[in-house]
């Protein structure tokens, strides 16, 4: 194993202390728990979303807690969910009286350690709702869901649920708001390599040098199939011809898109990945609206990446194109 890392026990700790550092303007933690929030919390008069997960991913989660996106994010060992106690005291460092939405990647444990962590809060008096994120159409059930998986989709969640947040919007009107995104959000992704788990010290699945593997999770968990590794543009059609399939998508609507690298992928590949779906979607008449291109939820180290897209009307569109300024996503 290859790390610049000091004990891959510590990673969690010392990356944490490292993103505060870097980021003052935007970030705090909150004394003796994985949990980041934004400087200026709580935020009175507005309504408060945290989410997070397993730590590997990032940027996300804590590189989109800011203005106009999250107000905390939970960070759980690498590819581990967090304890139900480090959610609720995200939940309680962030509530400024209006309530809190939990933006939940649908993983058997984020389900049952968030929804705990929502009872225990709902306790001492805050009102908390959540949602579900099940962007991935690759498999119906996996190692780690019951349902879709929740990909890189959550991020666009993130930045239209908390577009609402931030304009003011009441709690039940921010959950109807993300549900309407994760409705319209539809997601894919591919690896050419594993990664590697710092504690474990090996690679998380094995591939042959000469394949890739189509549709596999976040963590690694398997996908639809192994396969000789294809060119570019025939890979973007198969990920792409999924989404649609799914999506269901008429001559005329209005998309944003999403090229998220695994951690491990040059932008040269992604931008190539870009200009072919563009090619497809103009095929079809289908207007691309805005287009995101980079690492927004990675695998460590994985070489890969997935393709997302959310069908947009005009509130969607209004709100993704609201301001944002996080440490991993600034939109001004």
């Amino acid at each position: 194993m290859k790390k610049i890392i000091n004990n891959g026990e510590n990673v969690v700790e010392e990356m944490l202390q490292g993103m505060v550092k870097a980021h003052p303007e935007y970030l705090t933690r909150v004394e003796g728990h994985n949990v980041l929030i934004r400087k200026e919390s709580p935020v009175k008069g507005k309504v408060a979303l945290v989410s997070g997960g397993g730590s590997g991913h990032e940027p996300a989660h804590a590189g989109y807690v800011g203005l106009g996106m999250l107000d905390g994010a939970v960070a759980g060992e690498v590819f581990t969910s967090p304890t139900p106690e480090q959610v609720l005291e995200a939940i309680k460092a962030v509530d400024g009286g209006e309530g809190v939405l939990l933006v939940i990647k649908n993983y058997t444990g984020d389900v049952m350690n968030f929804e705990m962590a929502a009872e225990l809060a709902e306790m001492e008096g805050i009102k908390v709702e959540q949602v579900l994120v099940n962007d991935d159409v690759a498999v119906e059930d996996s190692t780690y869901t019951v349902g879709r998986r929740g990909i890189a989709g959550t991020v666009f969640v993130h930045k239209i649920a908390g577009a609402a947040a931030e304009k003011g919007m009441e709690l039940d009107e921010v959950k109807r708001i993300a549900e309407k995104t994760i409705g319209n959000v539809r997601s894919m992704g591919m690896s050419l390599t594993p990664c590697i788990v710092p504690a474990a010290g090996k690679p998380s699945f094995e591939i042959g040098e000469d394949e890739m593997e189509m549709g596999l999770g976040i963590h690694g968990e398997p996908g639809t199939h192994k396969e000789k590794i294809r060119p570019a543009n025939e890979i973007t059609d198969h990920l792409l011809e999924k989404i649609l399939e799914d999506m269901k998508l008429e001559s005329g609507n209005e998309v944003a898109v999403m090229v998220n690298g695994l951690g491990g992928t040059p932008l040269m590949e992604l931008y190539i990945v870009n200009r072919e779906i563009d090619r497809v979607l103009n095929g079809k008449d289908i207007k691309v609206h805005k287009t995101l291109v980079g690492n927004y939820m990675t695998s460590l180290e994985m070489a890969g990446l997935s393709i997302t897209l959310l069908k947009l009307d005009e509130e969607l569109k209004g709100l993704l194109d609201s301001k944002a300024d996080t440490p991993a996503f600034r939109q001004l």
